[in-house]
């Protein structure tokens, strides 16, 4: 299912409060929520935005290794989830053909959000985590959590 960065949240959980991608599908009304820590939710809207901080944190020394060895992000894919852990599948086009490489979904789409690689989401993962958007309406974006 082809999909998009949705937006990313901070929910207040009982341990704290947590980062939250939250995936949407084309053609679905809900989103997949996939929480992730505070440096990858960072890292994902600064590649959303296209901010330059100067210094490559990971996933731009990551993009800068991939595309220097003569590779690109191909797309990435959310491909399973065990146990309420959710894994990627990052697809990489390299000079020796394809590659899939085996990623968490918060790297995946840290790399997405800087090259702009098509999102996939499987079908099955989506319904069964699927998730109405209007519970995460009152969540603060990342954004302004980074700000304060």
């Amino acid at each position: 299912m082809n999909a998009h960065i949705d937006g990313v949240r901070v929910a207040g959980t009982p341990d704290g409060p947590l980062p939250v991608v939250l995936v949407g599908v084309d053609d679905a009304g809900d989103v997949l929520p996939i929480f992730v820590g505070f440096d990858e939710a960072t890292s994902i809207v600064r590649g959303l935005d296209a901010a330059d901080i100067g210094r490559p944190l990971t996933h731009d020394l990551t993009l800068d290794l991939v595309e220097e060895l003569g590779g690109r992000i191909e797309r990435v894919e959310v491909s399973r989830v065990e146990d309420g852990t959710y894994y990627a599948d990052l697809h990489v086009q390299t000079p020796r053909g394809g590659e899939v490489v085996d990623a968490r979904p918060s790297d995946s789409l840290a790399l997405a959000a800087r090259t702009d690689a098509p999102i996939e989401v499987d079908e099955a993962v989506f319904e069964d985590g699927r998730r109405d958007p209007a519970e995460f309406e009152e969540l603060e974006d990342i954004r302004e959590v980074m700000a304060a």
